[in-house]
């Protein structure tokens, strides 16, 4: 199915699709790929930010895609100094924004010029971002979802249900069983590593609830653009198959690994720190070891801080290490200065050009999705150290499908070594994320990547698939 003279006029309009990020780093960087995208397809993206992202990113965006996407804030309720943490921004979400964003939405379509077709395209919605669902089907406007992650981690969320049924958690979401899951040909999954069980029992119980509101409000989306690329497992879960499957689910759209597209490297909240650059021109080819644990749930902790920088700090194998200044209250006394001549510390770094770069030999890794794409672009084998979320069940399809990295089991000096030796010298892994590499973003994958993305623009815009009723 190609793209038509039809709906290339259509688009020649500059119809808005308005976009609804989560509000976290990992959830913002590959919103904003797929809008880079959409302009090519004669859309103006609209993406929707806090303001305190907003202003960290706006002049960034608009500089990078020549003002092809806009950014629009709105306010999230939440004080300057507040941290703004998973429960914060959940409650900014339901109880601040929507009102919020149902002005913009007025406030939009009051401005449109008589076009009789309206101004809004659609409504991108991370279904994390579920709250914005409501304001959009109140609105009348057409609604798609986006999964910025692998769809077998979404195919995960969608048992909820079934696991309640099976027995395996109960109604809060907790173990009830022991061992492991297998659902869906995905690799077993221990029950403990299952993504909302993290902090207390009542953490665990909260964030439970806030994914089960979430799915049964995905119920209401008709497709869901997943930043995936098709049968994202050489075994396991087939995402054509699956998505086939859902009769009373959304229609399914592997549409990634989403790139830049024109972007630059899409623009981080935070400074970063390129002396890291200048550093690494020094280093020997595949001899650096880069470290990063992700922007959004809080690293490893201070004990495994200082572990791990005692561990790195025995081995004395080049490290960069990306760990901003609230955690640095795990490295031990003076530890920056003992170990400049072989190691790093930077607050943040561009990552991408880092994983690029030919001085480095293995990513260390919580394993984010984002990360892990990144790190198979760049062709860069993997040492594992989930920490929260989906990490847990990206790492395993890593180290037990794609057979491209190696899971810590500790930071101390043995786990270490023998972690980063296996990555850094094992030829076979080398050879299979290049293999990886090919079959995710080779030429074949791009132009199945590209027929997907034309099928969704032209169930958008013909109105075959986004009925609002």
């Amino acid at each position: 199915m190609g793209y038509d003279k039809e709906s290339k006029l259509q688009t020649s309009r500059k119809k808005t699709v308005i976009m609804v990020p989560y509000p976290a780093q990992g959830h913002v960087t590959p919103m904003l790929n797929l809008a880079s995208c959409l302009t090519t397809y004669g859309f103006k993206p609209l993406i929707i930010l806090p303001e305190f992202i907003h202003r960290s990113i706006f002049a960034k965006v608009n500089a990078a895609s020549k003002g092809e996407i806009d950014c629009k804030s709105i306010p999230d309720g939440l004080d300057e100094t507040e941290p703004r943490d998973f429960f914060a921004i959940e409650m900014a979400m339901e109880d601040h924004m929507p009102a919020h964003l149902d002005r913009l939405i007025r406030n939009l379509n009051d401005d449109c010029n008589g076009d009789g077709d309206g101004v809004v395209a659609c409504m991108i919605v991370d279904v994390l971002a579920s709250w914005a669902i409501n304001v959009g089907k109140q609105r009348g406007i057409k609604l798609v979802g986006f999964w910025p992650a692998m769809l077998a981690t979404y195919s995960l969320f969608s048992s909820i249900p079934q696991l309640v049924q099976t027995g395996h958690i109960s109604d809060s979401g907790l173990p009830k069983l022991q061992g492991h899951i297998s659902h869906l040909y995905q690799p077993p999954l221990k029950i403990e590593d299952l993504p909302w069980l993290i902090g207390t029992q009542g953490a665990k119980i909260a964030r439970f609830k806030f994914w089960a509101r979430t799915m049964e409000r995905s119920e209401l989306l008709r497709c869901i653009l997943v930043n995936s690329f098709p049968n994202e497992t050489q075994s396991g879960i087939n995402s054509s198959k699956w998505a086939s499957n859902q009769i009373n689910g959304p229609k399914i759209y592997p549409i990634g690994p989403l790139r830049s597209n024109g972007l630059c490297e899409s623009p981080s909240f935070w400074k970063e720190d390129e002396s890291c650059l200048d550093w690494l021109n020094q280093q020997k080819p595949n001899s650096v070891v880069y470290i990063s644990f992700g922007s959004w749930v809080s690293p490893i902790g201070e004990a495994k801080v200082r572990n791990l920088a005692l561990s790195l700090e025995e081995l004395r194998k080049p490290f960069i290490w990306v760990l901003g200044p609230s955690w640095r209250n795990g490295l031990p006394k003076g530890y920056i200065e003992r170990v400049e001549n072989f190691g790093k510390i930077v607050a943040w770094a561009p990552q991408m050009v880092v994983l690029r770069h030919v001085a480095i030999g293995c990513y260390l890794t919580h394993c984010g999705w984002n990360s892990t794409m990144e790190a198979i672009e760049c062709k860069k084998t993997m040492l594992c150290l989930p920490v929260a979320g989906d990490q847990f069940l990206n790492c395993e399809y890593i180290v037990n499908v794609w057979k491209i990295g190696v899971k810590m089991s500790g930071v101390c000096f043995a786990d270490v070594s023998d972690g980063i030796n296996r990555v850094m010298e094992d030829r076979s892994m080398k050879k299979r994320i290049e293999e990886l590499n090919e079959k995710v973003m080779g030429e074949e994958a791009n132009l199945k990547t590209k027929n997907d993305m034309l099928f969704f623009v032209n169930d958008v815009m013909r109105d075959q698939l986004l009925s609002t009723n």
